[in-house]
């Protein structure tokens, strides 16, 4: 399967309804014939009092499974028009769109590891794009520098958390590792002991599952209850513990 990155950062303001993942999210209604929705990735970026953000500085990256539909510049035109609808006032959203066979993966999947380390100009973001579309689309352009971190790191695959992935919003609180294997998602156990997550084994999201991007895959990691129930490393983030407007 060939794959399409297109990421979005900077849409937000700290006012605002929504945040960039949302953003992403409503890219997926009415896609082109021919490109069909993977998923939808969050990528986390470096937290430092040198980098503008909204609240996490966190992008936001699309991934499309390309069924022979795939012209860049259509996709670039409809990206661009889904940012002047929904981008909100006095964000810097940019964006940036890639074939996941692209000669500048090599160098995009650099600078997101880069970016999630150390200060980064919009400078080196346009050389790590080269070949690939980048662009901005307001305010001071800045998000085109999470925005191709987002590619890179979602494309080297194993970076970044799924806030979108087939039924993913629909699964039950509590659901079985075999009907998590069968929606996609990959269960592993991070217990010290390394204890297997078996198909009959129970596992307690608390109606929050936002598996990692680990091998290419959607990737559930766990902990153990006892008594072959499980509950995910990751929950959701309490109200109040560093939240704000943008978090997805």
């Amino acid at each position: 399967m060939r794959k399409i990155f297109v990421a979005f950062d900077d849409t937000d303001n700290l006012e605002g309804p929504y945040g960039t993942g949302k953003v992403a999210r409503w890219f997926l209604d009415g896609l082109p014939e021919g490109l069909k929705a993977w998923g939808v990735v969050r990528q986390q970026l470096l937290v430092h009092p040198d980098v503008p953000f909204t609240s996490h500085n966190s992008a936001a990256c699309i991934v499309l499974a390309d069924e022979g539909g795939y012209e860049e510049p259509g996709l670039v035109e409809r990206a661009a028009e889904h940012l002047r609808l929904h981008a909100l006032p006095g964000s810097d959203p940019g964006l940036c769109i890639a074939a996941g066979d692209s000669p500048a993966m090599e160098r995009l999947a650099r600078f997101g590891l880069e970016a999630a380390s150390r200060v980064l100009t919009q400078g080196e973001a346009m050389e790590a794009a080269g070949g690939a579309h980048l662009s901005g689309h307001g305010g001071t352009n800045g998000g085109i520098i999470g925005a191709a971190a987002a590619v890179g790191l979602t494309a080297s695959g194993w970076h970044g958390r799924f806030v979108e992935y087939g039924n993913l919003r629909k699964l039950p609180e509590t659901c079985t590792v075999e009907e998590l294997n069968d929606a996609g998602i990959r269960v592993l156990s991070i217990d010290r002991d390394s204890r297997i997550p078996c198909p009959g084994h129970l596992v307690r999201s608390g109606g929050w599952l936002r598996p990692h991007l680990a091998g290419h895959a959607p990737t559930l990691l766990v902990r153990p209850l006892g008594d072959g129930t499980w509950e995910p490393l990751a929950g959701k983030r309490r109200l109040g513990e560093n939240s704000s407007v943008g978090t997805i």
